[in-house]
């Protein structure tokens, strides 16, 4: 018999009430800025699995941070960027990218495993590194993820043209005098930092739900790119606030409702889109 219980709670206003659910909706407001913003350059740059595998990859930084007595997030930033810039140096062309990466990935699993292996505490970090844990986000850490929203938003200003040209034609931009290599490293560096701070509320494993999902959504339905990167923005708010509240009045883990709701939007989408096609 399964002791899990999600009935309906009655408390579940109250809940939402409380410090700790405060932190939550903040972090899940900076978190859906900056997924929904480079998940459509993930997208477009054909690096899915890249943006996946640096969830991954920041695995025996948050490990051997653990050994060390340090924040989980300061190893997991610091990997997960070290990893950014060796796939970003490595792989100039979205085939070389996939063999750096999947080189890099199998290197820092193992690395990853063998940190949690020298300690109990870090092998039972292990779970909420996987998995995530959106409601123990802390007041230091959402002005972490507010500052580094604001340093993101510079960053896309500034280097928007380039990378986006270089996102959807890399050979023309190329042509065209665009610095491809350049563009590689810095669109790897700023995910990393996206992957930091998007860890804690899904974890390593459903990163893709935050990433990668909401911004797929948005391409089925918004004609322009930045219009989809607002949609997927507020797609991935959505599941985030809306994990949240289901959570609340029935017991369960947020991760799990996050992940489910981005990919019923995801679906809907879809189905819809397949429906228009089939009528035109």
């Amino acid at each position: 018999m399964s002791d899990i219980d999600f009935s309906f709670d009655p408390q579940w206003a109250q809940t939402l009430g409380m410090p700790f659910m405060h932190n939550a909706f903040l972090a899940g407001l900076c978190i859906a800025v900056a997924a929904g913003a480079m998940g459509y350059f993930t997208i477009a740059r054909h690096s899915t699995f890249a943006a996946h595998a640096l969830a991954h990859i920041g695995l025996p930084g948050a490990t051997g941070a653990v050994l060390l007595g340090l924040p989980v997030s300061l190893g997991l930033g610091i990997f997960a960027l070290a990893g950014a810039l060796v796939i970003g140096a490595l792989g100039k062309r979205a085939s070389q990218r996939e063999i750096a990466t999947g080189t890099v990935l199998a290197f820092a699993t193992g690395l990853g495993l063998f940190f949690a292996r020298l300690s109990s505490s870090a092998s039972q970090q292990m779970q909420s590194i996987l998995f995530g844990s959106i409601l123990t986000i802390t007041d230091d850490q959402v002005i972490g993820f507010a500052i580094f929203d604001i340093v993101l938003v510079i960053a896309l200003a500034v280097i928007y043209r380039p990378l986006l040209f270089s996102s959807l034609d890399e050979q023309v931009a190329q042509a065209k005098g665009v610095p491809i290599g350049l563009m590689n490293v810095l669109f790897m560096a700023i995910m990393a930092g996206v992957i930091t701070i998007a860890v804690p509320a899904v974890g390593t494993l459903l990163i893709f739900a935050l990433v990668v999902t909401p911004a797929a959504t948005a391409n089925i339905i918004a004609a322009s790119p930045l219009k989809a990167m607002c949609t997927a923005s507020v797609l991935c708010l959505v599941s985030i606030w809306g994990g949240l509240v289901l959570s609340a009045m029935f017991p369960a883990p947020p991760s799990f409702i996050i992940v489910t709701l981005s990919t019923l939007f995801w679906v809907i989408a879809r189905a819809v889109s397949a429906v228009k096609t089939t009528n035109a």
